[in-house]
């Protein structure tokens, strides 16, 4: 063989080393491209739409069988193929999809979390129930009709026996809720997520009803994050001394007020809420009490105080109180306050 031959046998060579390599490295493309020539795959990105649900546990082989019966891949031997090829990882939730999509296409529509559908909610600290199921009413588009049943079936969404209603029991926190989610699946995950942050503090289910009823009461009476502690640490010593709690926001809820004073008719009403009237906790939450509150119910700060009085209402200023002539004082403050800042009834 002349020296001649012997380069271009060399040159051949490496040159199909090179095609082999970008062969390999396309490998997923040529194949995809020979499923679509040879009919065993749409081409392009499809049209119309359509919703992929993923449940927790589903794997490439279910998925790629509910990608053909929803009609967005034409076979179950194309798609799983390249699911298996790319060990691709699929993740709980509804997907927004096409219609006679390639293969290639709806797995790279997959891992675009952009396709993802969800209905996301944060519902905020001290919320009454009513403002719960509303919000969540907006969120999702459940039927606020529906919520309210549901909240009503204490047993069925995980609330203790026990409880006079559902109030206090949906955590407050950022949910993100697939379409589709029924009333009672939506209150369950809520009321599972109370009871997970109740554990994480070690509180014994003997302690809940108590400890949540406190901490929506704290809940609603403080304002900076230093008072919870306190007002804590207010209604405890009330407890510990036989004194009522007094609670203007505890009398408001069981008129279903939305004042921050009560009248003496409020304050005078017979029902299980009204602190002046009975002595102890309320007979069940008023609001829906955060992270710190359920933590200041459990973990009061050091002090002697009986009495507290909110005295600026725009900043949430608040003096705490040993004796009732000091508590005057402030509720004095607070009145002059009031006569300056008309509206905050």
């Amino acid at each position: 063989m002349t020296k001649f031959a012997k380069r271009r046998l060399l040159v051949g060579a490496l040159l199909l080393l090179v095609l082999a390599g970008v062969a390999f490295a396309n490998r997923s493309a040529i194949r995809a491209a020979y499923d679509s020539i040879s009919g065993a795959d749409f081409s392009g990105t499809g049209h119309g739409s359509v919703v992929l649900q993923i449940s927790a546990g589903d794997d490439g082989a279910t998925i790629a069988q509910e990608l053909v019966d929803l009609g967005v891949v034409k076979t179950y031997r194309t798609v799983y193929k390249q699911i298996v090829a790319r060990d691709f990882v699929f993740y709980p939730g509804s997907y927004q999809l096409k219609l006679e999509m390639s293969s290639s296409a709806a797995l790279d529509a997959l891992a675009n979390q952009d396709n993802r559908i969800s209905n996301k909610v944060t519902i905020k600290e001290g919320l009454r129930i009513s403002q719960v199921l509303s919000q969540l009413a907006k969120a999702t588009s459940i039927q606020q009709s529906s919520l309210e049943e549901a909240a009503g079936q204490l047993s069925k969404i995980g609330v203790p026996e026990g409880e006079v209603s559902a109030e206090g029991w949906l955590y407050p926190a950022t949910y993100d809720f697939d379409p589709g989610i029924s009333a009672q699946k939506v209150l369950s995950i809520m009321v599972e997520r109370t009871k997970t942050e109740l554990r994480k503090y070690g509180v014994a289910e003997k302690d809940w009803h108590r400890t949540l009823t406190l901490a929506a009461l704290i809940q609603k009476e403080a304002r900076l994050e230093a008072d919870f502690y306190r007002v804590s640490r207010v209604f405890l010593n009330r407890l510990d001394q036989g004194m009522h709690l007094q609670s203007d926001a505890t009398v408001s809820y069981g008129v279903n007020g939305s004042t921050v004073s009560t009248s003496a008719a409020d304050r005078a009403a017979a029902n299980g809420y009204n602190t002046y009237r009975y002595p102890g906790l309320p007979i069940g939450p008023i609001s829906a009490p955060g992270s710190i509150a359920i933590d200041a119910a459990l973990h009061p700060a050091v002090g002697k105080w009986l009495y507290f009085c909110a005295v600026n209402l725009a900043t949430g200023e608040t003096v705490f109180s040993e004796t009732y002539s000091e508590h005057q004082k402030a509720v004095r403050q607070w009145q002059d306050w009031m006569r300056k800042n008309p509206g905050y009834e």
